[in-house]
């Protein structure tokens, strides 16, 4: 079995994100990056189905500039195999070349069709642009099943056949048993808790294989040459004015709702 795992270089969570002054996008110089936290969660899982059965080749992947390299080197000394770096030669955090859902999926349909995948394993979502369409389209792209925001994976063969799934839904929980291959899984919060790698590892990662493709040759020629997605302008949210009102009652918040607020 050969597993894939979609990782991506983002501002670090703990990082107050500021918007640049041309209002072309978010300030990336000197501010901290990490792997993107639901892509860690998919990765945890990738490297446990790995121990359990002892036999699946994990792949990471991840699009972007050089310092992407620095989060598959992560993914290789917690446990990936290998690792692919899909270079771009522009900076992610500019609007106007930010890469779409739909050409990230086509360049995960590639790899996946090229390397014979049988399980993709995604974060449920990205924190930056807070997109959460990748693992949809590329399930559709690849004509396969596809299982979102998963909170419990359970293969049930050793071959990636077979997965019992526990997905999150409005109402709930939801089960589903996944039958046959490639499947496209992404992975939400409650999944599991990611590990950290250590230092002998990170040392023994450096001797992992990670292969360099080029974006523009993987895109050029093709309907995904040009994103389909215009930013106009990213401007920081309005500061909150006004202050707390307590009401004893239900018809008083009604009474300000409509006459005050008049949303209503």
């Amino acid at each position: 079995m050969k597993i894939l795992v979609g990782l991506k270089r983002v501002i670090d969570y703990s990082v107050s994100v500021r918007v640049n002054k041309t209002l072309t996008g978010v300030v990336t110089q000197q501010v901290k990056h990490s792997m993107n936290p639901f892509d860690d969660i998919a990765l945890e899982e990738g490297i446990r189905i790995k121990e359990k059965f002892n036999s699946p080749k994990l792949i990471s992947v991840s699009i972007g500039t050089d310092q992407c390299q620095e989060i598959l080197r992560q993914a290789l000394a917690k446990g990936s195999d290998e690792a692919i770096h899909v270079k771009t030669d522009f900076d992610s955090g500019e609007v106007q070349q930010w890469i779409s859902p739909l050409q990230v999926a086509h360049i995960l349909r590639r790899i996946v069709e090229e390397n014979q995948i049988d399980l993709v394993l995604l974060g449920k979502q990205s924190i930056d642009s807070d997109n959460g369409q990748v693992a949809q389209l590329l399930a559709s792209m690849l004509g396969t099943q596809q299982a979102t925001f998963i909170s419990k994976l359970k293969p049930t063969s050793e071959e990636g056949k077979e997965f019992e799934i526990e997905r999150e839904i409005d109402g709930g929980l939801e089960s589903l048993m996944l039958n046959g291959k490639p499947s496209v899984i992404s992975c939400d919060l409650r999944l599991n808790e990611p590990r950290f790698a250590n230092l002998k590892a990170i040392i023994q990662a450096k001797k992992k294989p990670l292969t360099t493709l080029n974006y523009s040759d993987l895109v050029k020629g093709t309907e995904f040459e040009e994103s389909q997605l215009e930013y106009v302008q990213i401007t920081e949210p309005k500061a909150k004015t006004g202050s707390c009102v307590f009401v004893e009652n239900a018809e008083q918040l009604v009474d300000k709702l409509k006459n005050e607020a008049k949303i209503l």
